[in-house]
């Protein structure tokens, strides 16, 4: 099973895959996209979205994963890095590449073991987890965490949902004893009034 994590930025955007090969967690490619800083905007989301397209059909990955868009004090860059990840959705989504979402401090807590860890510490977590001979530079990195994090947790909600299906047919099976059906007020009272008067 193969995931893509990915890291959006305009102007560096950040991709790794990695791979499920029974109970090891394998490196497979990571890179990052570079765009022209001087190009406009839309000049650079195009560029985005077909290096990206050609990344997605080389790798065909399973899923991808994505962090949650955070909202930054700085507006317009977090506008920009919408547009980007805007891109990296859409990318995804033509390929009928289903996507998950995992916030920032999520990714560092699966990678790292504390949400504040820096961006080093998480490289160098990726370097370790996946035997690589080096760190990754910071945007693959983060794209690789990211990958991994999709992978590290989904066993676990495999399991939960296994166990929510058993639950389920387990309910099916037995069948849920009816309660008595309560009646109005009026009627209860009717009733009284029809036992006095007997």
């Amino acid at each position: 099973m193969r995931v893509l994590g990915l890291d959006p930025g305009s102007r560096h955007f950040g991709w790794g895959v990695v791979a499920r090969e029974g109970t090891r967690l394998v490196h497979v490619e990571h890179g990052i996209i570079h765009t022209d800083e001087r190009a406009p905007l839309a000049l650079r989301l195009v560029t985005l979205e077909a290096e990206l397209a050609a990344v997605v059909a080389r790798h065909r990955p399973a899923c991808a994963s994505v962090e949650t868009l955070f909202f930054a004090k700085d507006a317009r860059a977090a506008a920009t890095l919408g547009h980007a990840r805007g891109v990296a959705l859409l990318v995804c989504a033509r390929a009928s590449v289903e996507t998950f979402e995992y916030a920032p401090t999520l990714v560092k807590r699966a990678v790292a073991g504390t949400g504040r860890a820096e961006k080093s510490q998480v490289a160098q977590m990726v370097r370790v987890v996946l035997g690589l001979a080096a760190a990754p530079v910071a945007d693959a990195a983060d794209a690789l965490a990211i990958a991994l994090t999709h992978l590290q947790r989904l066993p676990l909600d495999e399991a939960r949902a296994r166990a929510e299906a058993r639950l389920a047919a387990a309910r099916a099976l037995l069948g849920s004893p009816r309660a008595p059906r309560p009646r109005s007020t009026a009627a209860a009272g009717r009733h009284i009034r029809r036992g006095k008067a007997v």
